[in-house]
């Protein structure tokens, strides 16, 4: 599979007008193409797919980035096609980690219904990714949401294989915890302020352990500040400088970042905000651990958040050694 930066740049050469596309993978169970539309220099990627399958992209109708259409694949008879195209060229570099993306993650799947739902349940993620580009960054809680979790992410990189930690972390790509690999998981919890010992729980299923063998939680208490400690910036730069040597693992962090909503031209945001490290705390949900699981849900309540108080969680307390051993068992 070649890079589809290299693909769009040499079908833009052929300066032919129309939409131009060109086989981008042969391993997926679809075809699936690079496209340049001339003269509007739209890059895209699109996916043929039987007809057959409905597809909605109604919520797709109005991005001021992405134009998602659907038309009868000339190629093929029986297929449509599923067009990606992204409206302002100057994001290509960005729009084709996430096309690369995307590819990867359907490589493995065993039916065309799946690549489709898979495929558009990215566009979901695309739309939100699109918006922070375009807007001010990552807000306030965002940014002391990522730091917490790249502070976690470093100790584990020098504790583990660096793939398969960097593979662990999760919370990027917006799954319900921040590091999961197959019966283990963890989530982070950043607070700052007068409420450190209160965390604020997004779901009924975030700590609830009941399909897996191991499920931690880390505390993380920051105090923040302008100009006086470590930023985002150079939590990230340190990962980067740890991960130099290694052009693959360095290259699937960047992405990661990408798919958290760190860009590089929004990097003067976090210049200034800080955060110094007042301490951290791990706990082991089990038992009676203050928590509320699905099973305990009535029928007809939903969005279930709520909060804990860490006070009350001392018998749960396990310490960092436990966490690794366990997280490091493949």
């Amino acid at each position: 599979m070649n890079s589809i930066l290299k693909i769009w740049n040499e079908v833009e050469k052929f300066n032919t007008s129309g939409l131009l596309k060109r086989l981008y993978n042969s391993q997926s169970l679809l075809h699936i193409y690079a496209i340049f539309q001339n003269p509007e220099r739209n890059y895209g990627i699109a996916l043929s797919y039987n007809k057959n399958i409905r597809i909605d992209i109604s919520s797709f109708s109005n991005l001021r980035e992405l134009q998602v259409s659907l038309q009868h694949d000339a190629s093929f008879s029986e297929n449509n096609l599923l067009i990606i195209k992204l409206l302002h060229y100057q994001n290509k570099d960005v729009f084709a980690v996430m096309c690369e993306n995307m590819v990867k993650a359907v490589l493995n799947l065993t039916t065309e219904q799946q690549i489709v739902k898979a495929i558009i349940n990215q566009l979901e993620k695309w739309k939100i990714l699109f918006e922070k580009l375009r807007g001010e960054g990552l807000t306030v809680p965002e940014q002391q949401g990522l730091y917490g979790e790249l502070h976690f992410l470093k100790k584990f990189l020098e504790k583990q294989d660096t793939i398969y930690a960097l593979n662990s972390w999760v919370g990027a790509d917006r799954e319900l915890r921040d590091f999961q690999y197959d019966s283990w998981a963890l989530e982070v919890k950043t607070t700052a302020g007068n409420n450190h010992q209160k965390v604020n729980i997004s779901s009924e299923r975030q700590l609830d352990e009941t399909l897996l063998e191991n499920l931690f939680l880390f505390h993380l208490s920051v105090e923040t500040a302008k100009k006086n400690g470590e930023s985002l910036n150079a939590k990230v730069n340190a990962i980067r400088e740890f991960l130099q040597s290694n052009l693959l693992a360095l290259n699937v962090f960047n992405n990661k970042l990408l798919n958290a909503g760190y860009f590089e031209n929004h990097k003067h945001l976090y210049e200034e905000r800080c955060y110094q490290i007042r301490y951290e705390n791990y706990y082991k949900i089990k038992d009676k651990f203050p928590r509320i699981k699905e099973s305990e849900i009535r029928n007809g309540v939903g969005d279930v958040k709520y909060s804990i108080i860490l006070a009350q969680c001392n018998d749960y307390s396990v310490s960092e050694s436990v966490i690794f051993n366990i997280a490091g068992s493949k």
